[in-house]
């Protein structure tokens, strides 16, 4: 057996990173491609590796020399790679091929050395090492029967989404036999070169070769092994992620990213806050008939979208600014700020982390356990000489909630005072004890123009994609400040969209914020039966958790992350905790069980 590497590309989507070395020695976590592949290789007895070099070559066989492998390393040059493509680096070596049993890879992956110990040890003499195809995965797809052979490779224009399920993405790891490489691959690898030319793929043969015997090649699934391909810096990115040399280097990593999880496969994400019931059915449906429309199309005006906003909350529309999600403007209201501004921690840290140090007046919440009264906000803030108050109901992330009548109060004492109350409230719909409990309501923004309020579209409706939030206040002045701040086409068509059908589905909206109470509670329950954890009332859709008995938050984010490959919140790090504290997602029931079974393992494996 031997190993033909496929390194001869320039790998121009890595940009600045492959300008003076070839792509296979671009490094993830400080160890290039080609060196973790070849070190693998080292280890499995194999007669040579053959390496066909092109970009950089030189510099490629200067640095594989200076590695000590064990294995010979023979090296093929493909003379003309910048105008050719990794068919004729193939053909390069086919005389290679002719003489053993080949492992055929191409030098732009990363992965474990179990994935070449599944392809060593099949009993398969010759197959495409496959994975389930995933959302991030592009490049050659196959579709197997059910005895494992590849029945086709299926070209991007005959790629169809509602057939993903029997889709099977390749690894770019082969395994050729002797007999199949003299008998059948090279002979149509030399014919297919010199009918199609030398700038296509070598997968085309194989597309050929299956096309003709569909049980020339199986396919091996890939069992219980990380794998990545790197094409560009995004890909890079990522790959640093899945192969990160230790777990605290993964957690900081992905915690950095602020969202976007879906690119890890497999990846539980009870960091971020979405509602796991909503929207139905019939909603996305609706959203997904006129994709291609709204993709295509540009989006209204800001003030069409204020309307549409307008019309769902019964709010008149000059007094409503839509943002890109409730972020883009808590950046542009607290940018108006002048003076102090009072907070209470901990908090929701995108307010904070806007303000200058010398001007944040902050009250503890720790000191009453996270649960405060209005009375309690009053009495700190009356002699504080504050511009402005700001106030997360319910509280993130404690998830503490003040009924109306107390948010009312103090939206009283601040106009009385002269200070603005900026209101967030985001997390209001998961609110289960009063009705109404939010404070957007026109009588109430018009009794007390101090009062702006903000709330993320985004949480509740389970919608974050389409980056939804609104600001409500009856000071006229400030939303045409914010207004002309925010770009006209803030809002893209799909949020613009959304707004415009949202007012159709109000009872499903309600139905499904109803299934949510009942979650939340029997997860709360369920929680309450790990040892060494506090579980703080939440009336928000996650929970806060204190760990007792010296147990570190970390501790719990790495364990979870590492054996269970969920993400959660540490929270201990952030300014008003004392303590160890963690914040968990509520989400659908057999994922909650999941958390609560992690929690169990991680105090078991504690304590054994």
């Amino acid at each position: 057996m031997q190993a033909i590497i496929l390194a001869a590309g320039n790998g121009t989507r890595l940009g600045r990173l492959t300008q003076s070395i070839p792509k296979c020695m671009v490094e993830v976590n400080g160890v290039s491609m080609i060196e973790r592949s070849l070190r693998i290789l080292d280890t499995k007895s194999l007669k040579r590796i053959v390496v066909v070099v092109g970009f950089k070559g030189q510099v490629l066989i200067d640095f594989i020399a200076g590695l000590n492998i064990k294995t010979e390393i023979v090296f093929v040059e493909n003379e003309v790679y910048s105008t050719t493509n990794n068919i004729y680096s193939l053909y390069k070596a086919k005389d290679y091929l002719l003489d053993q049993d080949t492992l055929l890879m191409e030098s732009d992956l990363i992965y474990e050395e179990t994935a070449i110990d599944q392809v060593l040890n099949s009993s398969f003499d010759t197959l495409a090492l496959v994975a389930k195809y995933d959302i991030w995965m592009d490049g050659t797809v196959v579709t197997l029967n059910d005895d494992y052979d590849i029945q086709s490779f299926v070209s991007k224009p005959d790629f169809d989404y509602d057939k993903v399920d029997g889709y099977y993405k390749t690894v770019n790891i082969y395994k050729f036999s002797k007999s199949f490489s003299q008998g059948t691959y090279v002979p149509f690898l030399e014919a297919y070169c010199k009918a199609m030319g030398n700038n296509e793929y070598y997968e085309q043969v194989l597309k050929v070769i299956a096309h003709m015997d569909d049980r020339a090649i199986k396919g091996l699934i890939l069992e219980d092994c990380k794998w990545y391909e790197v094409d560009d810096v995004n890909d890079l990115d990522i790959a640093e992620v899945i192969f990160a040399p230790s777990i605290k280097h993964k957690f900081d990593k992905l915690m950095s990213k602020f969202g976007g999880y879906w690119r890890y496969s497999g990846m539980k994400d009870f960091c971020y806050l979405v509602n796991p019931f909503y929207p139905d059915k019939a909603l996305m449906d609706e959203m997904i008939y006129n994709f291609e429309r709204l993709l295509r199309d540009y989006p209204s005006g800001l003030n069409v979208n204020t309307s549409l906003v307008g019309k769902y909350f019964g709010i008149d529309p000059e007094h409503i600014v839509v943002g890109n999600g409730a972020s883009e403007l808590i950046k542009s209201l607290v940018e108006s700020f002048e003076g102090k501004t009072g907070f209470i921690a901990p908090t929701f840290e995108e307010y904070p982390n806007r303000i200058k140090e010398e001007d944040r007046v902050v009250y503890d919440s720790s000191l009453v356990d996270y649960r405060y009264s209005a009375d309690d906000i009053i009495g700190f803030f009356k002699d504080k000489d504050l511009s402005q108050l700001i106030l997360i109901n319910p509280d993130n992330p404690s998830g503490h909630y003040l009924k109306q009548d107390e948010v009312v109060k103090i939206a009283s004492w601040c106009h009385q005072m002269g200070m603005k109350l900026v209101l967030d409230e985001s997390f209001i719909d998961f609110m289960d004890t009063e009705v109404p409990g939010t404070c957007m309501s026109q009588d109430l923004i018009d009794a007390y123009p101090n009062m702006i309020i903000i709330k993320s579209i985004s949480k509740s409706h389970g919608v974050p994609g389409v980056r939804l939030g609104v600001l409500v206040t009856s000071d006229e002045k400030l939303v045409a400040t914010i207004k002309k701040d925010v770009s006209i086409w803030n809002i893209n068509s799909f949020g613009e969209y959304y707004m415009q059908i949202a007012g159709k589905y109000k009872k499903t909206f309600r139905k499904a914020l109803n299934q949510f109470y009942q979650v939340r509670n029997k997860y709360s329950q369920a929680l309450k039966t790990v040892p060494s954890i506090k579980v703080l009332p939440s009336q928000a859709n996650y929970i806060m958790i204190e760990l007792l008995d010296g147990i570190q938050s970390l501790d719990v984010c790495y364990y979870l992350l590492e054996h269970h490959n969920m993400l959660i919140k540490d929270l201990s790090s952030k300014q008003g905790f004392h303590g160890q504290f963690i914040r968990v997602a509520v989400k659908l029931p057999h994922e909650n069980d999941e958390l609560v079974q992690g929690l169990l393992d991680f105090v078991a494996q504690r304590n054994a």
